[in-house]
C-alpha cells in the first residue's frame, strides 16, 4: 500500500494521460496525493518567440488545475515549485516521504533529449523511492 503519492504534473497534454495512470492503482482512503507542478524559469533562448505571461496569472492557472483534480481525491493537496522540474520533484518527494512518484514523459528522442534533457530520466535516477513514468505516445 502507499502512504504516499507525489503526482508530478505538467499542466499540459500528459496531465490527463498521468490522472489515467494513477486512477489505476488501488489507493486507500488513508494514501495522501501531492498533486504539484514546477513552473520552470522562462528561458528566452530556448524559445525566444514564445509569448511569457505574468508568474502570477500562471501560478494562478496551474493552482485552478490542481484543484480542480483534488475533487476525485479527498485526502490530497497541492505543491507549485520553482526551479529545475527533475530536481524539485525529487525534493517533494523527499520532503513527504514518498512511496511513489508518478510523472509524465515527453518521449523525446536525439537531439531533443540532449538539449532538453529528460526531467523523468533524472527522477528515475535520483528518487529515493519507486517512480512511475506515464509514457505519452506521439500522435
Amino acid at each position: 500500500m502507499y502512504k504516499t503519492i507525489v503526482v508530478a504534473l505538467d499542466c499540459g497534454e500528459t496531465s490527463e494521460r498521468v490522472i489515467g495512470a494513477l486512477n489505476t492503482l488501488k489507493i486507500e482512503d488513508q494514501t495522501k496525493i501531492i498533486f504539484s507542478h514546477v513552473l520552470r524559469d522562462p528561458n528566452p533562448e530556448l524559445d525566444p518567440d514564445r509569448p511569457t505571461q505574468s508568474r502570477e496569472t500562471l501560478y494562478q492557472r496551474v493552482e485552478e488545475q490542481l484543484e480542480g483534480y483534488q475533487t476525485d481525491f479527498p485526502n490530497s493537496q497541492i505543491e507549485i515549485a520553482s526551479g529545475d522540474p527533475a530536481e524539485e520533484i525529487i525534493r517533494l518527494g523527499n520532503i513527504y516521504q514518498a512511496d511513489l512518484i508518478i510523472l509524465g514523459t515527453r518521449g523525446l528522442t536525439g537531439f531533443k533529449r540532449v538539449i532538453e534533457g529528460s526531467v523523468s530520466g533524472q527522477v528515475v535516477a535520483e528518487a529515493s523511492c519507486s517512480v512511475f513514468v506515464v509514457k505519452v505516445s506521439e500522435s
